[in-house]
Formats: C-alpha cells, sequence, structure tokens
C-alpha cells in the first residue's frame, strides 16, 4: 500500500541524509542503516499482512513514528559500532518518537478510525522504541537495561507456552503510567551530561516497575484463567475443591473485578 511504502521511503532519504551527516566510513554506515530497516519493514508489512488490506489517518501517523524509530535504531548501532557520541541524536529522535505516541490514538479518536489492527502497530511501535533505547543504554550501562526492552518480547513468548497470557488485559491506568516511564527513563538516562550514577538510578527504578507491572499482569490473567474455568466447567473446579459441592463452586466463582 501507499501508507506503508511511503514510510519505508521516508526511512530511507533520512537515514541516507544522516549518513552524509554522521558516517565517516560509509560501510559502517551501511550495516546501521539494515538495523532500522528492520524496524521499518516490520511496521510496514504489519500494515501490508492486513485483509482485506487498509490504513486509516491514525495508522499513517504511527508509520511516520515507526520511521522516526528506525532512524534512531540506525544512530543506535552506529552508536554501538562506533562507540558512544551520538546519544545527543538518539535523545532527539527517541524524545520526537515518544511524544508522537500521543499524536496517534488522539487522530484515532478524532476520525472514529481506531482498529485492533492500529493498536498492535501501536504498540509494537512503542515495544521497538523502549527496545532501541535500552540498547543504546546498553552501550553506557552495561547489559542490564536491555531487560527493559526485552520484557515486552519474553512476555509474548511466553504466551505460546502459557494461553493464560494471551487473555485480552483490562485497561489499567498504572499499566500507562509504568508503560510511559520506560521511554521517559531511557532517554533521561541517556541525555549529555547526566550523571553515570543517576542514569543508573533512573534505569533501576524503571526496570523494577517493570517488573512489578508484567508480575501483575501475570497474576491478574491466571486469575482470569482460573475464574473463566470455574464458570465453564463448574464441576471440575468442585474436584479442585474439596468439601464443596458443584452448585457452590458455581455459585462462589472468582470476579473479574478487585485486582
Amino acid at each position: 500500500m501507499a501508507d506503508a511504502g511511503a514510510a519505508v521511503a521516508a526511512y530511507l532519504a533520512a537515514g541516507i541524509w544522516l549518513g552524509t551527516v554522521l558516517a565517516t566510513e560509509p560501510a559502517f554506515w551501511w550495516l546501521a542503516l539494515m538495523a532500522g530497516a528492520a524496524v521499518i519493514l516490520r511496521a510496514a508489512g504489519s500494515v501490508l499482512r492486513r485483509v482485506p488490506r487498509f490504513s486509516t489517518p491514525a495508522d499513517r501517523v504511527t508509520l511516520g513514528r515507526a520511521a522516526v524509530v528506525a532512524c534512531c535504531a540506525a544512530v543506535t548501532a552506529w552508536d554501538l559500532f562506533r562507540g558512544p557520541g551520538a546519544h545527543g541524536l538518539i535523545v532527539v529522535l527517541g524524545t520526537a518518537a515518544f511524544l508522537l505516541d500521543a499524536a496517534d490514538g488522539r487522530v484515532a479518536r478524532l476520525t472514529g478510525s481506531a482498529t485492533a489492527e492500529g493498536a498492535r502497530l501501536d504498540s509494537d511501535t512503542d515495544a521497538t522504541l523502549v527496545l532501541v533505547l535500552s540498547c543504546a543504554a546498553a552501550g553506557s550501562f552495561g547489559p542490564w537495561p536491555l531487560g527493559i526492552g526485552l520484557m515486552y518480547y519474553v512476555f509474548l513468548a511466553a504466551g505460546w507456552f502459557r494461553p493464560s497470557l494471551k487473555i485480552p488485559l483490562p485497561s489499567s491506568t498504572l499499566r500507562k503510567v509504568i508503560g510511559a516511564t520506560q521511554p521517559a527513563a531511557l532517554l533521561f538516562a541517556l541525555l549529555p551530561g547526566v550523571p553515570a550514577w543517576l542514569g543508573s538510578v533512573a534505569l533501576g527504578a524503571a526496570l523494577g516497575l517493570l517488573v512489578y507491572s508484567f508480575g501483575r499482569d501475570v497474576v491478574g490473567l491466571e486469575r482470569l484463567r482460573r475464574a473463566d474455568t470455574a464458570r465453564a466447567n463448574p464441576a471440575a473446579a468442585a474436584e479442585r475443591l474439596p468439601g464443596r459441592t458443584a452448585a457452590e463452586s458455581a455459585g462462589n466463582g472468582s470476579s473479574r473485578t478487585g485486582w
């Protein structure tokens, strides 16, 4: 589709221009461009795989944001190849992508174009930004900040082995706040001039909050699974609760509220 192609073209144009500004060795910059290409091609591919194919105004904003994230990924790869020195540009691009996150949701609401596919594209772009910034932070703080960027993907992978983790999560303001804290903390830690110890404190706090958030969601999803199982098969639930009848178990199932 035209929108997906435009996003890829925009990234390539921006990437080539960045190469003229940053790169003294073109071979290394072409490798860095490949890292960004993986990001934008994944985003464009998610739109092209839709059946039937469609793209909304909000998707166009998200694709534009994905192009910015792709540029950030290319600069981050360059930074890792050649040694720290481009953190300022990473922060500029990362901040732009972070702030644009509010735009696609607003456009979706104003135009009535919110879709499940668009929400997935938005979430994937958010996660990719956090992963890219985590890689940049790992170049300065060691490998442990990668835990911030990888946790989302570990959660998705765990869903293949634990189906309960694929249950749609109820909306949570706390989850949204903690989610927004991750790129904010990473960008702060990467700011030129921020002391290493202060950056480490910010990243450690962000990682701790993220572990809590994911742990809370895992526990909540397991409760939902048990509640659904009890409602679907009260007799089986009664077998797991000695001394209670099936009727009693059916009448006292766990509630979806309270977590």
